[in-house]
Formats: structure tokens, sequence, C-alpha cells
């Protein structure tokens, strides 16, 4: 009982203290340290006092933290407090056994301390550049549960696998508007259903960036704000259902934060883990599934294969869509019957997942409304789109790929509806999922936006436009969007 304590304590209470990103437990820890190794430089009559309490505390927390799991960021600061210690114990010892106490001249004992204090300090800013993700409230007026099915359909082969008889198998996560819960209620593990899920994704898409595992070991600790089959919210009304495909390598949980976002404001967001395309997908019977697709090196090869993928998704998008339908009707058990608008539906992606959405728009009648997150085009641009669309990218510098405008905007001006794309200055291509709550504000590779503002701003220009296309609620979409960007609109026949 007191293990499981104190871990719901530091996976669920994970602060922002000082802006640093660290729990109130390491806090302490780096607390301790400071003043163990400062404890020489205090006046001798505070100095034992201030020594034997800063040396329990961090015997204390390292005690803990070794039960609750400690994160690689708290290495340095206990390695400091560790080689303080001898320097910081040997005068009380040598006063208990009556020896004349006896101190290092200053300039000798400054090296000493000025080491120990930056060792301790790399801690800290380790912990906020690889952070515990602490995910933005979401604003809307509904609480949001979550679901994880998995489903097969019968009637398409597995196209990675050479097993006849293997059928395509994904695996979707819900996030909906929910009944209000008890503020202690259980939140939803991020990355996963249960932490060992969470670490095995973690750690794949670690691998996937090139990154060892390591580096981002406390984003499994993150959990939610979504409460796991919670009630569907109260009401008779239903709710428009927002499909959702990751980029490359990506996983269902990637955009976790955007989906909680649209959960609260009405949305049923359905995001799916593409088997052998996603980084790693954890399959209800515990068999894992790894991504093998890899690039060739060869561009023409490499577009082909993209093609061929994207097709692979968008058929995955389309068989989901049909389920929700299934579980409206409550042919599928969950707590949505009846709840699912399918007459109201936008496909929605990054990167890749943004590709695969448009193509799905392209052959299901179905699909009312597209939203591509920097997602290239690949695959056919005909048929031409007949879909209100809102292309969202980077900002777009030297290093962009050459064909990516050229081809984006090809696919808008086909559209027979009012295709938005909005460029986001500051935007990098990880802008548009988790990855700025949870890697170091490096603009290369999460933009120059920040942590805090980048969710929202995703999130504010997809629900202004989901608002408009789905619910057909007045207000000037055009000014909402500018007001984030570079924004360029194509209306049928006129052009941007």
């Amino acid at each position: 009982m007191w293990q499981r304590l104190l871990r719901a304590d530091d996976d669920r209470v994970t602060e922002i203290i000082t802006g640093l990103y660290m729990s109130p437990l390491e806090f302490l820890a780096l607390l301790g340290a400071v003043a163990l190794v400062t404890a020489r430089w205090l006046p001798s009559a505070v100095r034992p006092r201030v020594t034997i309490a800063a040396g329990a505390l961090c015997a204390l927390c390292a005690v803990v933290l070794s039960v609750v799991g400690v994160r690689w960021q708290m290495l340095p600061i206990l390695a400091g407090a560790a080689f303080a210690s001898p320097f910081a114990a040997a005068p009380l010892i040598r006063r208990r056994s009556g020896r004349p106490s006896w101190r290092a001249r200053w300039w000798l004992a400054l090296p000493g301390s000025v080491a120990c204090v930056g060792l301790i300090m790399v801690g800290p800013v380790a912990a906020w550049a690889f952070p515990v993700p602490v995910f933005p409230e979401p604003s809307g007026r509904f609480a949001v549960g979550t679901r994880v099915m998995e489903w097969t359909d019968p009637n398409r082969p597995e196209t990675a696998t050479a097993d006849p008889h293997d059928r395509r198998t994904v695996v979707v996560q819900l996030w909906y508007p929910a009944r209000d819960f008890p503020a202690g209620a259980r939140r939803a593990q991020y990355l996963g259903r249960t932490e060992g899920e969470a670490r095995t994704v973690s750690d794949a898409l670690a691998r996937e960036a090139g990154l060892p595992g390591f580096l981002v070991d406390g984003v499994p600790r993150a959990h939610t704000h979504a409460v796991f089959d919670a009630s569907a919210a109260d009401g008779d009304g239903r709710f428009p259902i927002v499909l959702f495909s990751p980029g490359a390598g990506g996983v269902r949980t990637q955009n976790t934060a955007w989906a909680e976002e649209l959960a609260s404001n009405g949305y049923v967001v359905a995001a799916l883990d593409h088997p052998y395309d996603s980084a790693v997908v954890v399959l209800a019977d515990g068999r894992t599934i790894r991504s093998t697709t890899a690039s060739t090196g060869d561009r023409d090869k490499d577009d082909e294969l993209a093609a061929d993928q994207t097709a692979v998704r968008a058929a995955d998008l389309r068989f989901v869509l049909t389920q929700l339908g299934r579980m409206d009707r409550g042919e599928i058990a969950g707590p949505l019957a009846g709840r699912l608008d399918t007459g109201r539906v936008a496909a929605t992606g990054h990167s890749m997942g943004g590709a695969a959405a448009l193509q799905a728009a392209r052959q299901d009648d179905r699909i009312d409304a597209v939203i591509d997150m920097d997602g290239y085009p690949h695959g056919p641009t005909s048929p031409a789109l007949h879909r209100p669309t809102l292309a969202l990218t980077q900002n777009i510098t030297p290093e962009t790929d050459p064909r990516y405008m050229p081809r984006l905007t090809e696919a808008l001006k086909l559209n027979s509806a009012t295709s938005y794309r909005l460029t986001i200055p500051g935007a990098a291509h990880l802008t548009f999922m988790d990855a700025p709550l949870y890697l170091p504000p490096v603009p290369s590779i999460v933009g120059s936006l920040g942590r805090t503002e980048s969710p929202r701003v995703v999130a504010a220009t997809t629900v202004a436009f989901l608002d408009s296309t789905l619910r057909q609620r007045s207000g000037d979409l055009d000014a909402v969007l500018s007001a984030h960007g570079d924004l360029s609109v194509y209306r049928p026949g006129n052009g941007p």
C-alpha cells in the first residue's frame, strides 16, 4: 500500500516547481543536496544541524526514489550529494570522537564545492529538458473519457505478413465527452493502457527518433486528464467524430493533448495504431508488432512505398468509421451507443497520417472535412477533393522539401470545397503532436512556440475549423485562423 501510494503521488503529482518539471520528492532531494554542499560555508553554530538535516533528507529521498522509481535526471543530484557527504560529515565525526575539529582552507574547499554544485545542477537542467510531460487542462465544458479497442477487418488481408489467413487488425483509442468524475479518479496512463505498454511504446518512439530510451524515461510516468471507460456525458445529443492517423512511425497516443481538448469541446476522437507502420503496437493478447518500414535511400522508391502505406492507412480509417457506426448502433459494446454522429465526420492526421486523411476523404463520402497537420500529400491527387480542408504547416525554411508546398497547393486548388492553408510561424514538424511537452525546447526539433503555446495553437485552429465545418457555427473562420499565422484560402474557381 505504501509503495502504491508513493508511486501514485510521484506519477500524478509531477509538478512544475519553479519551472523545473520536478516532483515534490525530487525537489526535496535537490534542496537536500544543495544544503549538504553549502553547509561547509555556514556559521559554525548552525553547521552541524544543517549537515545532519540535509544528509538525512538526501538519504530519505534516495530510499523513497529507489522504491517508486528514480529518473536518470536525479542521478547527478544524488551523486553530488554522495561526493559532498564525506567532507560534510568528517568534522562532525571528528568532534564526536573527541579529536580536534578541522576544516580545509576556503581556497582548497571552494573548487570541490563548486564542482559538486555544478554536478547537482545538471539534474534540474536535465529534468527541464526531458520532463515528465504535464498535459494542459482541457478548456471545454466536458470531462474526458477514453477507451481502447482492437478491431480486425475480416474482409482485408494483412499485406505486411506472408500468412494468407492473417487479417488486418488495428488498435483504436477513443477520447470522448464524459460525465464528471471525482477529482481523485485515476487518470489514464500516457502512451498505453498500462505502464508496461507505455514503456514499450516510449522505448520504440525513442529508437524511431534515434535517441537512447533512457532520455525520455519520464514520458511513460505521465498521466493525462482522461479516465478510462468513463461514462459518456449526460444528454441525448450525438457527438461529431474526428478520425486521426499518426505520422510515419507514430502511435495513436502521440496527440493526446489535442485529443483531450477536442473531446472536452464535444467531439469524439478516434486515433489509430497502424500495425507494421506505427513504431510499435501492443495487442490485447500481449503480442508486440514493431514497424517494418524503412527508407531505401532512393527518393522514387520511398515515394512509392509512402503512397502504398498511405493507401493502407486510408483503408484503416474507413474501416474504423464503419466500426464506429456499429458501436453507435449498439452492435459493439462501449459507452457511446446512440451518441456517435456518423453524419458529421472529419478525417485528420499528422505527417503521413495527414496524407492518409486526404486519401480517405477522396474515397469515402461519409467524411465531411479534412485536417492535414504538416503532411506531404502522398499518393494520387485525383479524384479531386470535395471536402472543406485545413492544412496546417510548419514554418517553411530553405531546408523544407521543395516539393512540399507545390504538391500541397495543387491538392488544395483541386478541391471543389473551400480549403485553408495555415503556415504557423515558429512551428516545426513535431509542433503538431505532444513532443513539445517532453522534448528539449530546441526550435529545430519542436519549434519555438513553447510547451504551453504549441498545443494551444494546434487545438485552437482545429477546433475553430471543426466547429465551422461540422457544426456550421457562425463566425469569421478566416479571422480566427489568420490570427495564428500566414493564411491562404482556396475557394472553388477563385484560387488563393
